[in-house]
């Protein structure tokens, strides 16, 4: 019953990602498209609700159980910041706002990274917070082993991604030459 329901909840993240949009900017319809965007926190609540069902009525703690709080750590992560970096690339492409701004590169990039990173950790704090929840809520009696190994998965992805973000700060990418910069011999101080 969870990972349909994990699932339903995904494609309905981005059916109300989509359709809010769309109503705000193809639509021309921003408070509705605003409202219908607000939904989506619903999504995860109807997720935890059943998570906490589930477990209630006897269903042995699983991975289904680890992969709907990672889920819902997740989306407190990384939900708002994907709203509004689509929203922002939508109002470019359709309704004439400023081109968004890319990751960058060097020291700008870097900051981008460890900023990830947060949401990451944010969203991993949640997800461990959910399960420590889980294991107590199950109770002793309860083999909870794959819980506390969603905690440790947890733990890896947050520690993987600060690994990634210190790659970034350590040897930082390099803007890419400009467009006529080849042809004209100015690469590599070529004169």
């Amino acid at each position: 019953m969870l990972v349909p329901l994990i699932i339903a909840c995904e494609v309905g993240f981005w059916v109300l990602l989509a359709g809010g949009l769309a109503l705000r900017y193809l639509a021309r319809m921003p408070r509705l498209g605003a409202a219908v965007l607000l939904c989506e926190p619903l999504l995860e609540l109807v997720l935890l609700v059943a998570t906490t069902l589930d477990l209630k009525n006897g269903g042995e703690p699983s991975w289904r159980h680890g992969l709907a709080a990672v889920y819902i750590g997740y989306t407190v992560g990384y939900g708002h910041y994907t709203v509004k970096w689509l929203d922002g690339h939508a109002a470019y492409r359709f309704a004439g706002g400023p081109k968004p701004p890319g990751a960058g590169y060097g020291k700008e990039r870097a900051v981008h990274e460890w900023k990830l990173w947060l949401r990451t950790l944010a969203g991993g704090a949640v997800a461990a917070a959910l399960l420590q929840g889980a294991v107590w809520y199950a109770g002793g009696a309860a083999d909870t082993s794959a819980l506390q190994d969603c905690q440790f998965a947890v733990l890896r992805a947050v520690g993987i991604h600060a690994i990634v973000a210190a790659a970034y700060t350590i040897w930082p990418r390099k803007a890419p030459a400009p467009a006529g910069a080849a042809e004209s011999g100015l690469v590599k101080g070529e004169r």
